[in-house]
């Protein structure tokens, strides 16, 4: 038989005992029970409950990646910025950047939330989504109202003022994607270059400045269980900052197919009864009220992003430099996005 597969574990739980009840997390005196949700090469998730509370761990991979752990805390920072808010998010308890706690990672505590993952579930939606068409279609739209929220949160008096640079936010995108590609660069990508010259001769003057996930999707979401559909959290936060709210609104738009584009392209989500495109813009424009008339450039924008982003994770794979098996799916997936990028630049009337 096969031995199974080793868990990550804490390395020291009396250690994250101590440091929980020095910050006044509930459940002081309770036996702490531990248990790994999710991660690997990426950032790891544990589950903590003591005294019928239950929280979540977040903390970066044990082999630490330049500037990762500084990501955890900006993820803290953002979230504790949104408490006030209408945002759909998790609840932060504590963040620690004492490197003695966590074997050198540095690491926050929230709230657990409780829902499902559509990134957990597979292609299958869960039930009644699963078969109730009507019902699935509010999952749409309660993922682009949890970005509205954002777009409309007051960054400045959140206290995120120094969070981000939104000045020259769009002008800077295509260099610094460049930058990065440049710095893996293994192979040509089809589209990009293309990509590259429209979105530097289409870069809007001005835009309205707002919080940004970065990586906002369906993956990075949970919803609460049962109907009617309703956005539990937002989740994920490392690609967060200060820049223009209409580039996460592109991140769904950039794949998400109308009807009659359904059933080719494997997807991680069964796109049936759900909304078209032209319904999401509209839904998206009446709740923060944003320009949507040059949504071209940011769907090619996004396209441009995700096949710089995708190219690094599948570079150090081909290198043997990446121990997540899931990383060999990014080279076709990485020459679809700077296809189309470049396809939609050349087609585009902006």
């Amino acid at each position: 038989m096969a031995e199974a597969a080793h868990e990550p574990a804490i390395a020291d739980p009396a250690r994250l005992v101590a440091w929980l009840d020095e910050r006044g997390i509930p459940g002081a005196g309770a036996p702490l029970a531990v248990r790994f949700v999710s991660g690997g090469a990426s950032n790891q998730i544990f589950e903590l409950a003591r005294g019928g509370h239950r929280f979540a761990l977040r903390r970066p991979p044990p082999e630490l990646p330049v500037g990762r752990n500084e990501t955890m805390l900006r993820e803290y920072r953002v979230l504790a910025a949104l408490a006030k808010s209408d945002v759909p998010h998790p609840r932060v308890r504590a963040s620690c950047d004492d490197p003695s706690v966590m074997g050198g990672a540095w690491f926050y505590v929230m709230d657990y939330v409780d829902g499902w993952s559509p990134i957990q579930e597979g292609v299958h939606w869960p039930a009644p989504f699963d078969a109730d068409l009507a019902v699935r279609r509010g999952l749409a739209f309660e993922l682009v109202g949890g970005i509205a929220k954002l777009a409309r949160v007051d960054w400045r008096a959140a206290g995120l003022g120094d969070f981000g640079k939104p000045e020259g936010f769009l002008a800077r995108q295509v260099d610094r994607w460049l930058a990065h590609l440049a710095k893996i660069s293994f192979r040509p990508l089809p589209g990009l270059d293309t990509a590259a010259a429209w979105l530097r001769a289409h870069t809007p003057a001005s835009f309205t400045p707002g919080i940004i996930h970065g990586d906002y999707q369906f993956a990075n979401v949970m919803f609460a269980h049962g109907a009617p559909a309703r956005l539990a959290a937002i989740v994920d936060w490392e690609m967060s900052t200060i820049g223009d709210p209409l580039l996460d609104f592109a991140w769904i738009l950039m794949t998400w197919p109308d009807p009659e584009e359904r059933g080719g392209a494997a997807s991680y989500v069964d796109y049936t009864g759900m909304p078209t495109r032209a319904e999401l813009i509209d839904y998206y424009a009446h709740e923060t009220r944003l320009p949507v008339d040059r949504l071209d450039y940011y769907v090619v924008l996004a396209r441009f992003k995700m096949a710089c982003v995708l190219e690094a994770g599948y570079a150090r794979y081909v290198a043997g430099g990446a121990d997540n098996p899931k990383m060999a799916a990014f080279g076709d997936v990485v020459l679809d996005m700077a296809r189309r990028a470049g396809e939609l630049a050349e087609s585009s009337r902006l």
